[in-house]
C-alpha cells in the first residue's frame, strides 16, 4: 500500500518536476543570450536575414488575418451595438478591441505558428545533422552565431506586425461599417479618435507584443536548441512551440490586463 503511494506521488509530482527544470533551462537560456548580445550586435547582416524570416515573410498572413478579423469585429459589433441604439461608436469598438487585445494576441499565436515553428524546425534540424556540434568543434558558439539573431529578430518583429496586423483590422472594420453597412464616415473616425489614448491603449498594447515577442521566440528557440536529434524530435519540438507558445502568450494576456487596465 505504501509503495502505491510512493508510485502514485512520484506519477502526481512529476510533471511539476519538470515543468520547473524546462523553467529553469530556459531561464538559463535567456541568460547566456543577454550575455551574448554585444557580439551578435557586430553581425547585423544576420539579425536583418532573421527579421526578413520571421517579419517580411509572415506580412501576408497578418496582414489578411487582420483584415478578416476587423471585418468580423465591425460585423458583431455592428449587431450587437444596433440592439442599444449606439452604433455611432462603432469605430471605438473595433480600435479598443484591437489595440488591447486581438492585435497583439492573435499576431503573436500567427506569428509563433508561422516564424515560431520555422525557427524550431531549422534549429532542430542542425542538430540533428549534427551542425550545431560540428560548430562547436570549430570553436564557433551557436548561440552567438544562431539563436541570438534570431532572438533579437523576432523581438523587433512581433511589435511591428502586430502594428500591421491593427491597422489592416481597422481597416477591415471600415470597411464592413462604412461600405457595407453605410455607417457615417467621419463618425467612424471620429468616435475612434476621441475614444484611443495613445498611452493607455496604443503604447500599452505595442508593449505587450514585446513581452509576447520575447516570450514566443525565446521558446521557439529553446524547443529548436534542444530538441532530439531525431525526425521525431523535430517534430515534436516544432509542436510544443506551438502550443506552449499559445498558451504562454494567453496567460500572460491576462496577467498584462490586469496589471495594465
Amino acid at each position: 500500500m505504501n509503495e502505491k503511494i510512493i508510485n502514485f506521488t512520484r506519477q502526481l509530482g512529476h510533471p511539476f518536476a519538470e515543468f520547473i527544470l524546462t523553467l529553469g533551462s530556459i531561464i538559463r537560456l535567456l541568460i547566456d543570450i543577454i550575455l551574448n548580445l554585444p557580439f551578435a550586435l557586430k553581425n547585423i547582416f544576420l539579425i536583418i536575414k532573421g527579421i526578413h524570416f520571421c517579419g517580411v515573410k509572415s506580412i501576408v498572413i497578418i496582414a489578411v488575418s487582420g483584415w478578416f478579423v476587423g471585418m468580423v469585429l465591425g460585423l458583431q459589433g455592428y449587431n450587437t451595438l444596433n440592439r442599444f441604439g449606439s452604433i455611432s461608436v462603432l469605430g471605438s469598438v473595433v480600435a479598443l478591441t484591437l489595440l488591447r487585445e486581438l492585435g497583439p494576441v492573435l499576431t503573436a499565436i500567427l506569428f509563433a505558428a508561422r516564424a515560431g515553428s520555422g525557427i524550431t524546425a531549422e534549429l532542430g534540424l542542425m542538430k540533428a545533422t549534427e551542425q550545431l556540434d560540428a560548430m562547436s568543434v570549430m570553436a564557433v558558439n551557436p548561440i552567438r552565431r544562431l539563436i541570438v539573431p534570431k532572438f533579437i529578430a523576432g523581438i523587433i518583429s512581433v511589435p511591428l506586425l502586430t502594428a500591421l496586423f491593427i491597422v489592416a483590422g481597422i481597416l477591415g472594420g471600415y470597411f464592413v461599417g462604412v461600405i457595407i453597412l453605410h455607417l457615417d464616415s467621419g463618425t467612424f473616425w471620429s468616435q475612434m479618435r476621441d475614444s484611443v489614448n495613445l498611452h493607455d491603449d496604443v503604447y500599452n498594447g505595442l508593449f505587450k507584443s514585446f513581452i509576447f515577442g520575447i516570450s514566443v521566440t525565446l521558446i521557439s528557440v529553446y524547443q529548436g536548441f534542444m530538441a532530439k536529434p531525431t525526425a521525431e524530435g523535430v517534430s515534436v519540438a516544432t509542436t510544443k512551440t506551438v502550443v506552449v507558445s499559445a498558451l504562454t502568450v494567453l496567460a500572460l494576456d491576462y496577467v498584462l490586463t490586469a496589471l495594465m487596465f
